[in-house]
């Protein structure tokens, strides 16, 4: 769920079959599942608008405008299009357990020792990459992303989503220390559940003077009843803290569930 809405090789699905919208909230925006060459590229380019030009992260070939890795390949691309422009706004993508399992790992992986997870597999899908255009952050074009997952793993008999929430390390790692540990006081996964990060993230280089500042695209994750499944672990490419953040959908309260069930999302 790497937060980048900012906060934070070709799908092997594409084809040249048209891209099937679903109509939401929204008559401007239109959220749907990538099915073309050309609309994968469309949200690899967003990412490296966003993670490498906006953020600096360090990944991918900046002499390229896509920002890319070997899983995408894997995943299911989610985006967000502007109809007036047809410009692609948001995007996110979503690892099923069943690609999953034909990759071998789980993206977060490379981050956390997942083997807590393992009973969860079977229903367990992950979530990121998370993005949205600078114009486009009122919230409408992130919802629109969060209804399309709901209504697409809901369909599939997914049962939890999970990924990586970022926090930024600007301050030295204080706020990123403070936000795990007022988290952790109220949210934190059942013991069966927590994992160990690879790379433990430091200890803050001052001290916080303020109270922690939770990110927004996180807020809205604990909002809909996720835990964090432990200590953060600092990812280097993007010089973030992050949380792994598991929601069992099960925790979704109804006024959620039923905005985001209205119907099903074309895929």
């Amino acid at each position: 769920m790497t937060s980048a809405s900012v906060e934070r090789e070709s799908n092997p699905r594409a084809s040249t079959a048209t891209t099937r919208e679903h109509d939401v909230a929204l008559p401007r925006l239109a959220v749907l599942i990538a099915e073309t060459r050309e609309d994968v590229r469309a949200a690899q380019r967003l990412r490296h608008q966003v993670f490498i030009e906006e953020l600096g992260a360090r990944i991918g070939a900046r002499r390229s405008d896509l920002e890319r890795d070997r899983y995408d390949p894997f995943c299911e691309h989610l985006i967000v299009r502007d109809r007036q422009t047809s410009q692609v706004v948001g995007t996110y993508r979503l690892l099923t357990p069943e690609r999953a399992k034909r990759l071998g790992t789980f993206i977060s992986g490379e981050e956390f020792d997942l083997r807590a997870l393992d009973a969860l597999r079977g229903s367990l899908a992950e979530v990121g990459r998370a993005c949205i255009h600078p114009a486009y952050r009122s919230g409408a074009a992130i919802m629109m992303l969060w209804t399309g997952i709901a209504r697409y793993v809901m369909a599939q008999g997914i049962r939890h989503l999970f990924g990586c929430a970022s926090i930024g390390l600007e301050d030295g790692g204080a706020n990123a220390h403070g936000v795990y540990d007022e988290i952790a006081a109220r949210q934190l996964a059942p013991e069966a559940y927590r994992v160990t990060p690879r790379r433990p993230l430091a200890p803050p280089t001052a001290p916080g003077d303020e109270r922690p500042r939770i990110p927004p695209l996180l807020k809205g994750y604990l909002r809909l009843g996720a835990w964090i499944c432990g200590e953060p672990a600092w990812d280097p490419d993007f010089n973030t803290a992050d949380l792994l953040v598991l929601l069992p959908l099960e925790h979704v309260e109804a006024r959620y569930a039923r905005h985001f069930l209205r119907g099903p999302i074309d895929g």
